[in-house]
Protein backbone atom coordinates (compact mmCIF):
# COMPACT_ATOMS: atom_id res chain seq x y z
CA UNK A 1 0.00 0.00 0.00
CA UNK A 2 2.84 2.37 0.88
CA UNK A 3 4.51 1.90 -2.52
CA UNK A 4 1.28 2.62 -4.37
CA UNK A 5 0.58 5.69 -2.25
CA UNK A 6 4.08 6.98 -3.00
CA UNK A 7 3.56 6.26 -6.69
CA UNK A 8 0.23 8.09 -6.70
CA UNK A 9 1.77 11.07 -4.89
CA UNK A 10 4.59 11.25 -7.45
CA UNK A 11 2.18 11.17 -10.41
CA UNK A 12 0.00 13.84 -8.79
CA UNK A 13 3.09 16.00 -8.23
CA UNK A 14 4.12 15.68 -11.89
CA UNK A 15 0.59 16.64 -12.96
CA UNK A 16 0.57 19.74 -10.77
CA UNK A 17 3.97 20.85 -12.07
CA UNK A 18 2.90 20.45 -15.71
CA UNK A 19 -0.39 22.28 -15.17
CA UNK A 20 1.40 25.10 -13.32
CA UNK A 21 3.84 25.31 -16.24
CA UNK A 22 1.01 26.01 -18.68
CA UNK A 23 1.05 22.65 -20.49
CA UNK A 24 -2.27 21.85 -22.22
CA UNK A 25 -4.62 19.94 -19.93
CA UNK A 26 -5.06 17.00 -22.30
CA UNK A 27 -1.31 16.78 -22.89
CA UNK A 28 -0.68 16.89 -19.13
CA UNK A 29 -3.03 13.97 -18.53
CA UNK A 30 -1.43 11.96 -21.34
CA UNK A 31 2.13 12.71 -20.16
CA UNK A 32 1.33 11.66 -16.58
CA UNK A 33 -0.29 8.49 -17.91
CA UNK A 34 2.78 7.75 -20.05
CA UNK A 35 5.19 8.27 -17.12
CA UNK A 36 3.06 6.05 -14.88
CA UNK A 37 2.99 3.18 -17.38
CA UNK A 38 6.60 3.54 -18.52
CA UNK A 39 8.17 3.61 -15.04
CA UNK A 40 5.71 1.88 -12.70
CA UNK A 41 4.19 -0.94 -14.78
CA UNK A 42 5.30 -3.61 -17.25
CA UNK A 43 2.98 -2.45 -20.02
CA UNK A 44 3.76 -0.69 -23.30
CA UNK A 45 2.47 2.90 -22.98
CA UNK A 46 2.54 3.58 -26.72
CA UNK A 47 0.06 0.86 -27.58
CA UNK A 48 -2.26 1.84 -24.72
CA UNK A 49 -2.06 5.52 -25.67
CA UNK A 50 -3.49 4.90 -29.14
CA UNK A 51 -6.16 2.51 -27.89
CA UNK A 52 -7.24 4.92 -25.13
CA UNK A 53 -7.48 7.85 -27.54
CA UNK A 54 -9.54 5.80 -30.00
CA UNK A 55 -11.83 4.11 -27.46
CA UNK A 56 -12.62 7.35 -25.62
CA UNK A 57 -13.76 9.20 -28.74
CA UNK A 58 -15.14 6.46 -31.02
CA UNK A 59 -18.46 6.42 -29.17
CA UNK A 60 -21.98 6.79 -30.53
CA UNK A 61 -23.14 8.29 -27.21
CA UNK A 62 -20.40 10.93 -27.42
CA UNK A 63 -21.81 12.11 -30.74
CA UNK A 64 -24.48 13.93 -28.71
CA UNK A 65 -21.83 16.22 -27.21
CA UNK A 66 -20.93 18.36 -30.26
CA UNK A 67 -24.60 18.51 -31.32
CA UNK A 68 -25.75 19.86 -27.95
CA UNK A 69 -22.83 22.31 -27.91
CA UNK A 70 -23.82 23.47 -31.42
CA UNK A 71 -27.36 23.95 -30.13
CA UNK A 72 -25.94 26.25 -27.46
CA UNK A 73 -23.86 28.12 -30.03
CA UNK A 74 -26.96 28.74 -32.16
CA UNK A 75 -28.85 30.07 -29.13
CA UNK A 76 -25.87 32.25 -28.24
CA UNK A 77 -25.22 33.72 -31.69
CA UNK A 78 -28.85 34.57 -32.48
CA UNK A 79 -31.45 36.53 -30.51
CA UNK A 80 -32.85 33.34 -28.95
CA UNK A 81 -30.74 33.54 -25.77
CA UNK A 82 -31.70 37.17 -25.22
CA UNK A 83 -35.37 36.35 -25.81
CA UNK A 84 -35.18 33.49 -23.28
CA UNK A 85 -33.81 35.84 -20.62
CA UNK A 86 -36.42 38.48 -21.43
CA UNK A 87 -39.14 35.86 -21.04
CA UNK A 88 -37.83 34.66 -17.67
CA UNK A 89 -37.12 38.11 -16.26
CA UNK A 90 -40.73 39.02 -15.20
CA UNK A 91 -41.13 35.79 -13.23
CA UNK A 92 -37.79 36.08 -11.40
CA UNK A 93 -38.00 39.84 -10.84
CA UNK A 94 -38.96 39.62 -7.15
CA UNK A 95 -36.86 36.54 -6.32
CA UNK A 96 -33.55 37.35 -4.56
CA UNK A 97 -30.86 36.84 -7.20
CA UNK A 98 -33.29 37.38 -10.07
CA UNK A 99 -31.86 36.18 -13.41
CA UNK A 100 -28.90 34.48 -11.70
CA UNK A 101 -31.27 31.56 -11.06
CA UNK A 102 -31.41 30.93 -14.81
CA UNK A 103 -28.04 29.15 -14.55
CA UNK A 104 -29.59 26.60 -12.19
CA UNK A 105 -32.90 26.29 -14.06
CA UNK A 106 -31.11 26.05 -17.41
CA UNK A 107 -28.69 23.36 -16.23
CA UNK A 108 -31.51 21.39 -14.61
CA UNK A 109 -33.70 21.42 -17.72
CA UNK A 110 -30.88 20.89 -20.19
CA UNK A 111 -29.30 18.22 -17.96
CA UNK A 112 -32.50 16.19 -18.23
CA UNK A 113 -32.05 16.22 -21.99
CA UNK A 114 -28.32 15.85 -22.54
CA UNK A 115 -27.24 13.40 -19.80
CA UNK A 116 -23.75 14.90 -20.01
CA UNK A 117 -22.08 17.17 -17.48
CA UNK A 118 -19.70 18.64 -20.07
CA UNK A 119 -22.45 19.32 -22.62
CA UNK A 120 -24.70 20.92 -19.97
CA UNK A 121 -21.92 23.10 -18.59
CA UNK A 122 -20.68 24.19 -22.03
CA UNK A 123 -24.11 24.87 -23.52
CA UNK A 124 -25.68 26.81 -20.63
CA UNK A 125 -22.42 28.72 -20.06
CA UNK A 126 -22.39 29.81 -23.69
CA UNK A 127 -25.94 31.15 -23.40
CA UNK A 128 -26.02 32.48 -19.83
CA UNK A 129 -22.61 33.99 -19.10
CA UNK A 130 -22.62 36.74 -21.77
CA UNK A 131 -26.21 37.74 -20.89
CA UNK A 132 -25.60 37.85 -17.13
CA UNK A 133 -22.38 39.79 -17.57
CA UNK A 134 -24.09 42.27 -19.92
CA UNK A 135 -26.87 42.85 -17.40
CA UNK A 136 -24.43 43.57 -14.55
CA UNK A 137 -24.60 40.36 -12.50
CA UNK A 138 -21.61 39.14 -10.46
CA UNK A 139 -19.43 37.11 -12.82
CA UNK A 140 -17.77 34.95 -10.13
CA UNK A 141 -21.14 33.88 -8.74
CA UNK A 142 -22.33 33.00 -12.25
CA UNK A 143 -19.17 31.00 -13.01
CA UNK A 144 -19.30 29.15 -9.68
CA UNK A 145 -22.94 28.23 -10.16
CA UNK A 146 -22.35 27.02 -13.72
CA UNK A 147 -19.35 24.88 -12.74
CA UNK A 148 -21.44 22.94 -10.23
CA UNK A 149 -24.95 23.16 -11.71
CA UNK A 150 -23.51 21.77 -14.94
CA UNK A 151 -23.06 18.48 -13.09
CA UNK A 152 -26.88 18.14 -12.93
CA UNK A 153 -26.49 16.58 -16.39
CA UNK A 154 -25.35 13.32 -14.77
CA UNK A 155 -27.78 13.37 -11.80
CA UNK A 156 -31.07 14.12 -13.58
CA UNK A 157 -31.90 11.17 -15.88
CA UNK A 158 -31.05 10.05 -18.45
CA UNK A 159 -27.40 9.72 -17.41
CA UNK A 160 -24.57 7.68 -18.89
CA UNK A 161 -22.93 7.53 -15.44
CA UNK A 162 -26.10 6.00 -13.99
CA UNK A 163 -26.17 3.39 -16.74
CA UNK A 164 -22.54 2.44 -16.03
CA UNK A 165 -23.28 2.09 -12.31
CA UNK A 166 -26.45 0.05 -12.93
CA UNK A 167 -24.48 -2.40 -15.10
CA UNK A 168 -21.65 -2.64 -12.55
CA UNK A 169 -24.09 -3.15 -9.63
CA UNK A 170 -26.48 -5.41 -11.58
CA UNK A 171 -29.27 -3.04 -10.55
CA UNK A 172 -32.37 -1.80 -12.36
CA UNK A 173 -31.52 1.11 -14.66
CA UNK A 174 -35.12 2.40 -14.52
CA UNK A 175 -35.12 2.39 -10.68
CA UNK A 176 -31.85 4.32 -10.59
CA UNK A 177 -33.17 6.79 -13.18
CA UNK A 178 -36.29 7.37 -11.07
CA UNK A 179 -34.17 7.72 -7.93
CA UNK A 180 -32.27 10.64 -9.45
CA UNK A 181 -35.20 13.06 -9.82
CA UNK A 182 -35.83 14.10 -6.20
CA UNK A 183 -32.12 14.46 -5.28
CA UNK A 184 -31.72 16.51 -8.48
CA UNK A 185 -34.56 18.80 -7.41
CA UNK A 186 -33.09 19.03 -3.88
CA UNK A 187 -29.70 20.03 -5.30
CA UNK A 188 -31.27 22.71 -7.51
CA UNK A 189 -33.08 24.13 -4.46
CA UNK A 190 -29.81 24.19 -2.49
CA UNK A 191 -28.00 25.99 -5.32
CA UNK A 192 -30.81 28.52 -5.77
CA UNK A 193 -31.07 28.97 -2.01
CA UNK A 194 -27.42 29.95 -1.82
CA UNK A 195 -27.82 32.40 -4.72
CA UNK A 196 -30.80 34.00 -2.95
CA UNK A 197 -28.90 34.22 0.36
CA UNK A 198 -25.81 35.70 -1.33
CA UNK A 199 -27.93 38.25 -3.18
CA UNK A 200 -29.60 39.40 0.05
CA UNK A 201 -26.18 39.88 1.61
CA UNK A 202 -24.78 41.75 -1.42
CA UNK A 203 -27.69 43.83 -2.75
CA UNK A 204 -25.28 46.30 -4.35
CA UNK A 205 -24.00 43.56 -6.71
CA UNK A 206 -27.44 42.61 -8.04
CA UNK A 207 -29.13 44.75 -10.73
CA UNK A 208 -32.21 46.63 -9.45
CA UNK A 209 -35.66 45.08 -9.87
CA UNK A 210 -37.86 46.10 -12.76
CA UNK A 211 -41.19 47.86 -12.13
CA UNK A 212 -43.99 45.46 -11.03
CA UNK A 213 -46.02 43.79 -13.81
CA UNK A 214 -49.49 42.28 -13.82
CA UNK A 215 -49.95 38.55 -14.41
CA UNK A 216 -51.15 39.09 -17.99
CA UNK A 217 -48.18 41.37 -18.71
CA UNK A 218 -45.86 38.62 -17.46
CA UNK A 219 -47.58 36.05 -19.69
CA UNK A 220 -47.30 38.38 -22.68
CA UNK A 221 -43.61 39.05 -21.98
CA UNK A 222 -43.02 35.29 -21.72
CA UNK A 223 -44.17 34.80 -25.30
CA UNK A 224 -40.48 34.81 -26.23
CA UNK A 225 -40.04 31.63 -24.19
CA UNK A 226 -42.60 29.64 -26.17
CA UNK A 227 -40.41 28.55 -29.14
CA UNK A 228 -37.47 27.38 -27.00
CA UNK A 229 -39.79 25.88 -24.36
CA UNK A 230 -41.60 23.85 -27.02
CA UNK A 231 -38.25 22.66 -28.39
CA UNK A 232 -37.08 21.48 -24.95
CA UNK A 233 -40.43 19.84 -24.17
CA UNK A 234 -40.32 18.03 -27.52
CA UNK A 235 -36.78 16.77 -26.89
CA UNK A 236 -37.64 15.51 -23.39
CA UNK A 237 -40.88 13.94 -24.66
CA UNK A 238 -39.32 11.89 -27.47
CA UNK A 239 -36.53 10.80 -25.09
CA UNK A 240 -38.84 9.70 -22.25
CA UNK A 241 -41.23 8.04 -24.72
CA UNK A 242 -38.33 6.00 -26.05
CA UNK A 243 -38.72 7.32 -29.58
CA UNK A 244 -35.17 8.69 -29.74
CA UNK A 245 -31.78 8.19 -28.12
CA UNK A 246 -29.86 11.02 -26.44
CA UNK A 247 -27.79 11.43 -29.62
CA UNK A 248 -30.89 11.66 -31.81
CA UNK A 249 -32.38 14.16 -29.34
CA UNK A 250 -29.23 16.26 -29.71
CA UNK A 251 -29.71 16.25 -33.48
CA UNK A 252 -33.36 17.31 -33.02
CA UNK A 253 -32.18 20.08 -30.68
CA UNK A 254 -29.64 21.47 -33.14
CA UNK A 255 -32.09 21.26 -36.05
CA UNK A 256 -34.89 22.82 -33.96
CA UNK A 257 -32.62 25.69 -32.85
CA UNK A 258 -31.72 26.41 -36.47
CA UNK A 259 -35.40 26.34 -37.47
CA UNK A 260 -36.46 28.68 -34.62
CA UNK A 261 -33.62 31.10 -35.33
CA UNK A 262 -34.48 31.12 -39.05
CA UNK A 263 -38.19 31.63 -38.29
CA UNK A 264 -37.32 34.57 -36.04
CA UNK A 265 -35.08 36.00 -38.80
CA UNK A 266 -32.04 36.11 -36.52
CA UNK A 267 -30.06 33.38 -38.30
CA UNK A 268 -27.50 34.80 -40.68
CA UNK A 269 -24.95 32.94 -42.76
CA UNK A 270 -22.14 34.46 -40.65
CA UNK A 271 -23.84 33.40 -37.38
CA UNK A 272 -24.26 29.89 -38.81
CA UNK A 273 -20.56 29.62 -39.71
CA UNK A 274 -19.37 31.14 -36.42
CA UNK A 275 -21.62 28.80 -34.44
CA UNK A 276 -20.35 25.77 -36.32
CA UNK A 277 -16.71 26.73 -35.79
CA UNK A 278 -17.32 27.56 -32.11
CA UNK A 279 -18.97 24.18 -31.54
CA UNK A 280 -16.09 22.44 -33.34
CA UNK A 281 -13.44 24.14 -31.21
CA UNK A 282 -15.24 23.43 -27.92
CA UNK A 283 -16.02 19.82 -28.86
CA UNK A 284 -12.44 19.12 -29.92
CA UNK A 285 -11.17 20.60 -26.65
CA UNK A 286 -13.49 18.40 -24.59
CA UNK A 287 -12.75 15.25 -26.60
CA UNK A 288 -9.00 15.85 -26.41
CA UNK A 289 -9.25 16.11 -22.62
CA UNK A 290 -11.44 12.98 -22.54
CA UNK A 291 -8.76 11.11 -24.49
CA UNK A 292 -6.02 12.21 -22.10
CA UNK A 293 -8.16 11.27 -19.10
CA UNK A 294 -8.89 7.85 -20.63
CA UNK A 295 -5.16 7.16 -20.99
CA UNK A 296 -4.49 8.25 -17.39
CA UNK A 297 -7.36 5.99 -16.29
CA UNK A 298 -5.67 3.03 -17.98
CA UNK A 299 -2.50 3.87 -16.08
CA UNK A 300 -4.39 3.99 -12.78
CA UNK A 301 -5.96 0.61 -13.56
CA UNK A 302 -2.57 -0.96 -14.30
CA UNK A 303 -1.02 0.42 -11.11
CA UNK A 304 -3.95 -0.82 -9.01
CA UNK A 305 -4.15 2.34 -6.88
CA UNK A 306 -7.99 2.67 -6.87
CA UNK A 307 -8.50 -1.00 -6.00
CA UNK A 308 -5.95 -0.93 -3.19
CA UNK A 309 -7.55 2.19 -1.73
CA UNK A 310 -10.91 0.40 -1.64
CA UNK A 311 -9.36 -2.74 -0.13
CA UNK A 312 -7.62 -0.62 2.49
CA UNK A 313 -10.97 0.85 3.54
CA UNK A 314 -12.52 -2.63 3.66
CA UNK A 315 -9.72 -3.83 5.95
CA UNK A 316 -10.59 -1.14 8.52
CA UNK A 317 -13.89 -2.93 9.43
CA UNK A 318 -15.82 0.31 9.93
CA UNK A 319 -19.41 0.85 11.09
CA UNK A 320 -21.93 1.57 8.26
CA UNK A 321 -21.84 5.36 8.54
CA UNK A 322 -18.09 5.42 9.19
CA UNK A 323 -17.74 3.33 6.00
CA UNK A 324 -19.76 5.94 4.08
CA UNK A 325 -17.52 8.70 5.47
CA UNK A 326 -14.37 6.80 4.47
CA UNK A 327 -15.72 6.16 0.96
CA UNK A 328 -16.45 9.89 0.57
CA UNK A 329 -12.78 10.63 1.31
CA UNK A 330 -11.56 7.86 -1.04
CA UNK A 331 -13.73 9.05 -3.94
CA UNK A 332 -12.72 12.67 -3.34
CA UNK A 333 -9.07 11.61 -3.63
CA UNK A 334 -9.77 9.54 -6.76
CA UNK A 335 -11.72 12.48 -8.22
CA UNK A 336 -8.53 14.54 -8.39
CA UNK A 337 -7.14 12.17 -11.02
CA UNK A 338 -10.00 10.16 -12.57
CA UNK A 339 -13.24 10.85 -14.39
CA UNK A 340 -16.47 9.66 -12.77
CA UNK A 341 -17.15 6.61 -14.91
CA UNK A 342 -13.61 5.34 -14.32
CA UNK A 343 -14.03 5.79 -10.56
CA UNK A 344 -17.11 3.57 -10.64
CA UNK A 345 -15.64 0.90 -12.93
CA UNK A 346 -12.31 0.59 -11.09
CA UNK A 347 -13.76 0.36 -7.56
CA UNK A 348 -17.16 -1.32 -7.95
CA UNK A 349 -15.86 -4.90 -7.61
CA UNK A 350 -14.56 -4.16 -4.10
CA UNK A 351 -16.91 -1.40 -2.90
CA UNK A 352 -20.32 -2.86 -3.85
CA UNK A 353 -19.99 -6.03 -1.71
CA UNK A 354 -18.94 -3.81 1.23
CA UNK A 355 -22.02 -1.63 0.75
CA UNK A 356 -24.39 -4.62 0.59
CA UNK A 357 -22.78 -6.16 3.68
CA UNK A 358 -23.26 -2.87 5.57
CA UNK A 359 -26.99 -2.98 4.73
CA UNK A 360 -27.22 -0.06 2.28
CA UNK A 361 -29.60 -0.11 -0.69
CA UNK A 362 -27.75 -0.38 -4.01
CA UNK A 363 -30.12 2.09 -5.70
CA UNK A 364 -29.49 4.61 -2.92
CA UNK A 365 -25.74 4.05 -3.22
CA UNK A 366 -25.99 4.67 -6.96
CA UNK A 367 -27.27 8.22 -6.36
CA UNK A 368 -24.74 8.66 -3.56
CA UNK A 369 -21.86 7.78 -5.87
CA UNK A 370 -23.24 9.96 -8.69
CA UNK A 371 -23.16 12.92 -6.29
CA UNK A 372 -19.54 12.08 -5.48
CA UNK A 373 -18.82 11.96 -9.20
CA UNK A 374 -20.37 15.44 -9.47
CA UNK A 375 -17.94 16.65 -6.82
CA UNK A 376 -15.08 15.10 -8.82
CA UNK A 377 -16.17 17.20 -11.83
CA UNK A 378 -15.30 20.39 -9.89
CA UNK A 379 -12.29 19.12 -7.92
CA UNK A 380 -8.84 20.35 -9.03
CA UNK A 381 -6.57 19.43 -10.69
CA UNK A 382 -8.71 17.19 -12.96
CA UNK A 383 -12.14 18.79 -12.53
CA UNK A 384 -13.66 18.40 -15.98
CA UNK A 385 -16.18 21.24 -15.65
CA UNK A 386 -13.36 23.51 -14.50
CA UNK A 387 -11.56 22.80 -17.78
CA UNK A 388 -14.68 23.50 -19.82
CA UNK A 389 -15.23 26.88 -18.14
CA UNK A 390 -11.53 27.69 -18.29
CA UNK A 391 -11.66 27.32 -22.06
CA UNK A 392 -14.86 29.37 -22.34
CA UNK A 393 -13.96 32.23 -19.97
CA UNK A 394 -10.17 32.43 -20.22
CA UNK A 395 -9.93 32.32 -16.42
CA UNK A 396 -7.55 30.02 -14.55
CA UNK A 397 -9.13 26.76 -13.34
CA UNK A 398 -8.10 27.57 -9.75
CA UNK A 399 -10.04 30.86 -9.94
CA UNK A 400 -13.09 28.94 -11.19
CA UNK A 401 -12.65 26.31 -8.45
CA UNK A 402 -12.55 29.06 -5.81
CA UNK A 403 -15.76 30.59 -7.19
CA UNK A 404 -17.39 27.15 -7.04
CA UNK A 405 -16.56 26.47 -3.35
CA UNK A 406 -19.97 27.57 -1.92
CA UNK A 407 -21.80 25.41 -4.48
CA UNK A 408 -19.33 22.59 -3.78
CA UNK A 409 -20.48 22.78 -0.15
CA UNK A 410 -24.09 22.53 -1.39
CA UNK A 411 -23.14 19.23 -3.04
CA UNK A 412 -21.64 18.01 0.24
CA UNK A 413 -24.82 19.10 2.07
CA UNK A 414 -26.94 17.16 -0.44
CA UNK A 415 -24.88 14.01 0.21
CA UNK A 416 -25.36 14.48 3.97
CA UNK A 417 -29.12 14.98 3.57
CA UNK A 418 -29.71 11.86 1.46
CA UNK A 419 -27.54 9.87 3.88
CA UNK A 420 -29.66 10.93 6.87
CA UNK A 421 -32.92 10.73 4.87
CA UNK A 422 -32.43 7.92 2.30
CA UNK A 423 -36.18 8.00 1.53
CA UNK A 424 -35.50 11.06 -0.66
CA UNK A 425 -33.76 8.68 -3.05
CA UNK A 426 -35.89 5.55 -2.68
CA UNK A 427 -39.38 7.09 -2.49
CA UNK A 428 -40.01 7.59 -6.22
CA UNK A 429 -38.78 4.18 -7.46
CA UNK A 430 -40.62 2.41 -4.61
CA UNK A 431 -43.83 4.36 -5.29
CA UNK A 432 -43.80 3.73 -9.04
CA UNK A 433 -42.33 0.20 -9.19
CA UNK A 434 -42.95 -1.21 -5.71
CA UNK A 435 -40.33 -2.07 -3.10
CA UNK A 436 -37.57 -4.52 -3.95
CA UNK A 437 -37.44 -7.68 -1.84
Amino acid sequence: MTDNLLMGAMLLGIMLVLLAGGVWIAMTLAIVGWVGQAFFTNTLPGKNLFSAFWESNASWELAALPLFIWMGEILFRTRLSEEMFEGLRPWLNRVPGRLMHTTILGCGVFGSVSGSSAATCATISKVALPELKRRGYNENLAIGSLATAGTLGILIPPSITMVVYAVAADASIIRIFLAGFLPGLLLMLLFSGYIGWWSLRHPDQVPPADPPMSFMQKVKASGNLIPCALLIIFIVWVLVAGWATATECAAFGALGSLAIAAWGRSLTWQAFKDGLMGATRTSCMIMFILAGAAFLTKTMAFTGIPRELAEWVEGMHLSPYALIGALVLVYLVLGTALDGISMIVLTSAVVLPMIQKAGFDLVWFGIFIVLLVEIAEVTPPVGFNLFVLQNMTGKDSNVIAKAAIPFFLCLVACIAIITVFPEIVTFLPDAMMGKEH
